[in-house]
């Protein structure tokens, strides 16, 4: 583990690429930041996508230096598997109470050989491929992790001591125990991140149920090079599937399940995804059904022109149930719009949900912020200040303040950086400490 001072300039709470590029911003222009990311290691959902919208850039290729530089930066401190305790305002700043889970790997001595997980019996569906793919109870969490330190999981290891036996550098620590870590910091930035709606919030659609019915970035994973297959098959007998459909708004647009909102991305990951598939598999169909394309950015419509004319066909309609066939083979009741609302039952291999995005952290009374009705950091003066919270001195970056895409969550990163240089420029000057 990095040495940890006493105080810090500014506290970042997360490291994907918003939280990654605040850091950055902060400290270029001098301050000292403690960047703090619950995962075990930097660089949130960008890292495991395959391609970006709208220019279908290699996503990892974009992240990882971003990740290479944070680890490297001399005046950022790297907290990973860390989690936020509680957030006090005081007379110096924040006083800020941390918890390191144990990883049960001393980091200092880990040399990320891997060793202990080909020792390891164990064998645990991935998280990072969202349970495509697999590894031991003990793990580097993937191959462009940083830092590249690996996790025991005590939830799946039997304890039976084999990777510390293979461990050349006796790095294996079965003792270790929650840390409690207490800093002071003079701004703080929350970049905590999206997760998706759960896959099975819509029960209908049978996410969870059936194994064809896919988590979109699980998608991601198997168009990746770095995936756990490196081709797209289906979960259930890794066959290649010859028709592949989308069904937008599974968990958004919903008053039903709490998310009333558009999630601003699902309508161009699903083309971005249709067109990689058409790419390397010109003979497998692509259906996306929708209520509506919403392609906002900038050259997001010629993107979804593009997708139609590479042949995706894009259907309005709303898909009421999916049913499983005895061969695993999927069935879409749907209610054809442009058809005048003709029912039709329609067979795919593989159905991808093109799931809702919702706030990836809650405050829940660690931090003094306040949220908003959907769960995301309110914003008071979204005009004025977008990355101002509710409370002086915590700014807010990326999704936790709403949905949006990776170029809107780079660019609130850099505002929240700026206005908490502005805040600690302020701060010194009341203290007499102008640098």
């Amino acid at each position: 583990m990095a040495e940890i001072k006493q105080e810090y300039d500014g506290l970042v709470l997360g490291a994907g690429i918003a939280g990654m590029q605040a850091a950055l911003d902060l400290a270029g222009q001098g301050f000292d930041v403690l960047l703090v990311e619950r995962a075990p290691s930097i660089g949130g959902v960008m890292v495991g996508l395959n391609k970006v919208f709208p220019t279908l850039d290699c996503s990892s290729c974009i992240c990882t230096p971003r990740m290479a530089e944070v680890a490297h930066h001399e005046r950022i401190t790297l907290l990973t598997y860390t989690e936020l305790k509680h957030l006090e305002r005081t007379a110096r700043g924040f006083s800020v109470t941390l918890v390191k889970k144990p990883r049960y790997v001393v980091e200092e001595d880990c040399i990320g050989c891997a060793k202990c997980e080909l020792a390891c019996n164990v064998v645990v569906p991935h998280e990072f491929d969202y349970g495509l793919g697999a590894h031991a109870a003990v793990y580097i969490p993937h191959g462009n992790a940083i830092p590249q330190v690996a996790v025991l999981d005590p939830q799946y290891c039997m304890f039976d001591g084999a990777c510390a036996r293979a461990c050349p550098t006796d790095c294996i620590d079965f003792t270790q125990q929650p840390e409690e870590i207490n800093v002071q910091a003079g701004a703080v930035i929350l970049a905590t991140g999206l997760k998706l709606v759960p896959l099975d919030v819509k029960k209908e659609y049978g996410g969870g149920k059936y194994v064809n019915v896919m988590n979109p970035l699980a998608m991601e994973r198997l168009q990746s090079p770095n995936g756990p297959y490196g081709h797209v098959m289906r979960p259930s007998d890794g066959k290649i599937p010859r028709s592949i459909a989308y069904v937008q708004c599974a968990g958004s647009r919903d008053k039903s399940i709490g998310v009333p909102y558009c999630s601003r991305i699902c309508c161009m990951y699903a083309l971005k995804q249709g067109i990689m598939i058409r790419q390397h598999l010109p003979e497998t169909e692509v259906t996306i059904y929708h209520m509506d394309i919403r392609a906002f950015g900038k050259g997001y419509e010629q993107f979804y022109r593009r997708a139609v004319g590479e042949g995706i066909r894009v259907v309005k309609a709303k898909v009421a149930r999916i049913t499983e066939e005895p061969n695993k083979d999927l069935k879409l009741r749907v209610e054809l719009i442009d058809e005048g609302g003709r029912v039709a039952e329609i067979r795919h291999d593989l159905v991808v949900l093109s799931q809702g995005v919702i706030p990836g952290w809650k405050p829940d009374g660690a931090a003094p912020v306040r949220i908003d009705e959907d769960g995301f950091f309110l914003i008071p003066e979204m005009a004025a200040r977008p990355a101002n919270s509710s409370h002086e001195g915590v700014f807010v970056a990326g999704v936790a303040t709403g949905p949006k895409d990776i170029p809107d969550a780079i660019v609130e990163a850099g505002a929240a950086a700026m206005e908490a240089a502005m805040y600690l420029g302020r701060s010194q000057a009341r203290a007499g400490g102008v640098q």
